[in-house]
């Protein structure tokens, strides 16, 4: 739990503003007022062409040179040219939808509402915070950093030159275009996840459901609502079955069993903590109870299961995640 316990900090700390309103000229805090030098007038300084050119083609520029303040996490040009390659995208020649996709892209890598500079990610260690991007709902999606090893966003975009700073924020230029998350997205890149992972890859060695790789990967699969087990939740599983491991052998979770293990611990629809009901809930594995006020789910056997508070709403492009500090298990009293 050492790098989950930090998670979600930069909540209390950074506040998300959903959309950019013009005001009055004489609110210093809202809309759009002449800035000395804007985020955008940093990326260029910087030669991000690229950059400039998909903020021009998603009309985001005007936007950028609002008052904020904003962080941008600003790929280099050849972050975009790999982006380009790789989807086939030809931003001269865009369609409604691909213009929508690149915009919404692009939005994944604003924070709104403050200005974070890089000694400031380093204290934190690791966490979650909102981009401007939305998922389903409109809800705005998660951005996981870690710094173990440099400042890597989402467990693909390092920032190779820090704090740029704008009057109206901070540039912090990566090396990787910040790809719209998945669920599989979260479940790789947060080291307290790393049994679900496992689990996941291990349950698709049988005949599972779903393919659960494949699923959680899909950005067009779901939604899903993903109640998401720590590690420490699977080893006291195992421990409470008397189990070893994950495996195919005496003493082992099996990938069958696994499977029904893991559908406990999916709803269909993206509910996040806000709409969480109070009473029954149908994951695909069966039926379970939630309750609302304390932030708990009951399975089958009666066994009490608490929803991280502070893990709530990882918000993915197919579902939302909500950490829980026990697993689920299949089955009735």
């Amino acid at each position: 739990m050492k790098i989950i316990s930090k998670t979600f900090k930069l909540l209390s700390v950074f506040v998300l503003v959903l959309g950019l309103t013009a005001c009055d000229d004489d609110d210093d805090n809202n809309g759009p007022t002449a800035q000395a030098t804007t985020v955008v007038d940093v990326a260029l300084a910087n030669n991000l062409t690229s950059l400039a050119a998909a903020l021009t083609v998603t009309g985001l520029v005007d936007d950028l040179e609002g008052t904020g303040p904003f962080t941008v996490f600003a790929p280099t040009n050849d972050a975009f040219t790999a982006l380009l390659t790789a989807t086939g995208l030809d931003l001269d020649n865009l369609t409604t939808d691909q213009e929508a996709l690149v915009r919404n892209i692009l939005l994944n890598h604003v924070i709104v509402g403050s200005t974070i500079s890089s000694t400031d990610l380093v204290g934190l260690g690791s966490g979650y915070t909102n981009t401007m991007a939305t998922g389903p709902n409109g809800a705005n999606l998660s951005l996981y950093f870690n710094t173990g090893s440099g400042v890597v966003l989402n467990g693909q975009s390092t920032v190779t030159n820090a704090d740029n700073t704008a009057t109206n924020g901070t540039v912090h230029i990566v090396d990787t275009v910040i790809g719209l998350p998945t669920i599989a997205t979260f479940a790789t890149t947060n080291d307290a996840l790393n049994t679900l992972e496992s689990a996941l890859n291990f349950a698709d060695t049988g005949s599972p459901t779903v393919p659960w790789i494949d699923t959680v990967s899909d950005a067009a699969a779901g939604p899903f609502t993903v109640f998401a087990p720590t590690n420490d939740a699977f080893g006291n599983v195992l421990t409470e079955l008397g189990l070893s491991g994950l495996g195919e052998g005496a003493g082992e979770l099996n990938a069958a069993t696994t499977d029904a293990v893991l559908l406990m611990h999916v709803v269909s629809g993206n509910i996040q903590s806000s709409g969480l009901p109070n009473g029954a809930v149908t994951t695909l594995g069966g039926v379970i109870t939630a309750d609302n006020t304390a932030f708990t789910l009951t399975d089958g056997l009666d066994r009490e299961i608490g929803i991280v508070t502070a893990l709530v709403d990882i918000q993915a492009i197919n579902g939302v995640v909500h950490v829980v500090d026990t697993v689920i298990r299949p089955g009735s009293n």
